[in-house]
């Protein structure tokens, strides 16, 4: 059985940029434990996200649970935002187990995606309407399909964003007869353009942004801040959290502002993404023009 290591599974299952949240606070603990499952056991990425699902359930139904444990429903709070930290972490290991050993498949991407969809779903309907019927506060029960829509449109934002930057770079290169770049196996939907490379001859861009981008990157950490994992963790790990403030404050919770926070938030950085779209789409335009205007033209006989 081959040995690997941390090493190992930092060059060959991390992301050259990734998501705060999962730099910071997942990828420490799931790189770890994909060594030890790796060199340990047989347990399939299919297997992984699986348990991951299972976990999911079980934070949904301790974000339930208040609406029926009385006194001590804030200590199932915690509980569920704990499972479904975790069960990101699983969720996390699976496609780090199958880039390692190259036992991933497309079938089990669908299976990966589909569960992340119904685990977050699924808790944070837990969590909003179980939050309505402990306080019979309407809001909840308001805050709930808006969260479902901003979950919505960030996945087809993302993914219409990413289909008009591949059709945009297989125009031009069709247009001057190079051959179409194949796109990168970890392409990321979510990624604002701001780290792409400068053009040569360009000056080298100034001021604070572009110092806290290249601070950002030279850590992994995408400049696209607020993306779907924040605001599936803002909702299901952090919002739960809040159920502490009962302890020093007359509030009896934060769910609600943070999951105001979390929309506003996540349609701010999706503005960005359509704004940066928008300057890349004109830039295009500018040199699809350049290039057919450059083309020989051929004459008739």
């Amino acid at each position: 059985m081959p040995r690997f290591t941390l090493a190992h599974v930092q060059a060959q299952t991390y992301k050259a940029r990734d998501a705060w949240w999962t730099v910071f606070l997942v990828d420490p603990l799931a790189g770890r434990l994909v060594v030890w499952t790796a060199n340990r056991t047989n347990i399939t990425p299919n297997q992984l996200t699986l348990g991951a699902g299972v976990l999911g359930l079980l934070s949904a139904l301790c974000f339930a649970a208040p609406a029926w444990a009385g006194p001590t429903g804030w200590a199932w709070l915690l509980l569920g935002a704990l499972l479904f930290h975790l069960s990101f972490v699983l969720d996390c290991m699976d496609g780090k187990i199958a880039r390692l050993k190259g036992t991933g498949s497309v079938f089990g991407s669908w299976v990966d995606f589909v569960f992340d969809r119904i685990r977050f779903f699924g808790c944070v309907m837990a969590l909003l309407v179980g939050q309505w019927a402990v306080t019979g506060s309407v809001a909840y029960l308001i805050a709930a399909p808006v969260v479902v829509f901003f979950d919505l449109l960030r996945y087809l934002n993302a993914s219409q964003v990413a289909k008009t930057r591949r059709s945009m770079k297989r125009a031009l290169a069709e247009a001057a007869g190079e051959t179409e770049p194949e796109a990168a196996a970890d392409e990321d939907p979510e990624n604002d353009g701001a780290d792409a490379p400068a053009r040569e001859g360009a000056p080298a861009p100034t001021g604070l942004y572009p110092r806290v981008r290249d601070h950002l990157l030279r850590h992994r950490v995408r400049p696209h801040l607020f993306s779907g994992i924040e605001f599936e963790m803002f909702l299901c790990v952090v919002a739960p959290v809040t159920v502490l403030v009962a302890f020093v404050t007359p509030l009896d919770s934060l769910i609600l502002p943070v999951a105001v926070f979390s929309c506003a938030a996540l349609g701010f950085f999706e503005a960005v993404l359509v704004a940066r779209l928008w300057k890349e789409t004109r830039r295009f335009e500018a040199r699809s023009r350049e290039l057919a205007a450059s083309a020989p033209v051929s004459s008739g006989s």
